[in-house]
């Protein structure tokens, strides 16, 4: 019996039309049962099955999204530099996230970043051209034009974390401002009374959403507003490290800190240490992420913990949605959705 492999007639790669034939059924047919469709007979659904595998024929998944106008292609933007990606756990727990979520589909992952005018040029003219049927926009500062852009390409898009109160596009965040209250007040439940805040970049909504959890669980603790201590950080390690410093020149005698994020909370330990501060001795310290750095650290850094690799399954989730939905785009719009996920403290020993 002849091998009939992977080769059609003429030795090339077979076509839709040869499994017709070996099935003897129309083309038509042999497209349903491919795409799944439950309008043919278990008889016939089994005859054109036998022919694919006969002929040993793969679909062409790129003439099938051209027909239906996709591309099969996610993007996963982020408007920062590479240096930073690689150095914040916060981004590869997203990457991780959301690789895991859409590895389930037959959707590819493109990983841009857009952290510069040229790059963000460059990524207006890929996305004009709809080589991606969506957007995930991770990291988004309140003056980002990337937002307003994908909103007039009709660009179907979520993004991590909304630029303000009024946001217009689906996000899907975690609870900074409740995060920040869990941590304050078990600041407080261990007896701090002079508390300093290390924020992050205040031109992104969460770290503001951070700061306003910082102010009111101080207040509700019968804290007046002079004994707010805070200092602008950018979620850096180094900013955390020159924060801390600017801290301990006007207020030596603070005895906690929560920083906006692992790695800050990482470059304020270091800043402490040069100061002769133990910790929690004399300064407790509570970071926010969760991450790897909070676990390693000496001593382990209690921190607030924002379920990132969820929020990037529930941000694939709803663009995928998004993309499935052929409605025009002012009917979408309706529908915007702004989730928003629990935190949670994890108590270590650095406070």
């Amino acid at each position: 019996m002849a091998s009939h492999g992977a080769r059609g007639r003429g030795g090339g790669r077979p076509t839709l039309e040869e499994v017709a034939a070996r099935a003897g059924v129309g083309r038509g047919t042999v497209s349903r049962v491919i795409n799944g469709s439950p309008r043919v007979s278990d008889v016939t659904r089994a005859a054109v099955e036998a022919a694919v595998a006969e002929l040993g024929y793969v679909p062409n998944t790129a003439a099938r999204a051209l027909a239906a106008n996709r591309t099969d292609a996610i993007a996963l933007v982020v408007p920062e530099s590479e240096t930073r990606f690689f150095a914040e756990p916060y981004f590869s727990d997203m990457l991780r996230g959301v690789g895991a979520a859409i590895s389930d589909t037959e959707m590819q992952l493109l990983l841009i970043f857009a952290g510069s005018d040229r790059e963000r040029q460059r990524l207006a003219d890929y996305l004009a051209a709809h080589r991606v049927d969506g957007v995930l926009l991770v990291s988004v500062h309140a003056d980002d034009p990337l937002p307003d852009m994908l909103a007039r390409l009709e660009i179907p898009a979520v993004i991590s974390g909304p630029r303000s109160a009024e946001e217009t596009l689906t996000s899907v965040d975690s609870d900074n401002y409740g995060g920040a209250r869990q941590a304050v007040e078990h600041l407080v439940g261990r007896g701090r009374r002079r508390i300093a805040h290390i924020t992050g970049r205040l031109d992104v909504y969460g770290a503001q959403r951070r700061v306003d959890g910082y102010r009111d669980a101080l207040r509700d603790a019968g804290h007046p507003e002079s004994d707010l201590m805070i200092e602008a950080g950018d979620f850096s390690e180094e900013g955390g490290r020159r924060a801390m410093a600017a801290l301990l020149e006007r207020h030596p005698d603070l005895d906690a800190v929560f920083a906006a994020s692992d790695v800050t909370a990482a470059g304020a330990r270091h800043a402490l240490r040069e100061a002769g501060r133990r910790i929690p001795e004399d300064v407790a310290l509570v970071g926010y992420d969760d991450s790897a750095i909070a676990r390693h650290m000496d001593p382990p850094l209690t921190s607030v913990r924002q379920p990132i690799e969820e929020m990037g399954r529930r941000m694939i989730d709803l663009l995928l949605a998004e993309v499935a939905d052929r409605r025009p785009a002012a009917s979408r719009e309706l529908d915007r959705r702004q989730v928003v996920l629990a935190t949670e403290l994890v108590e270590r020993t650095s406070s």
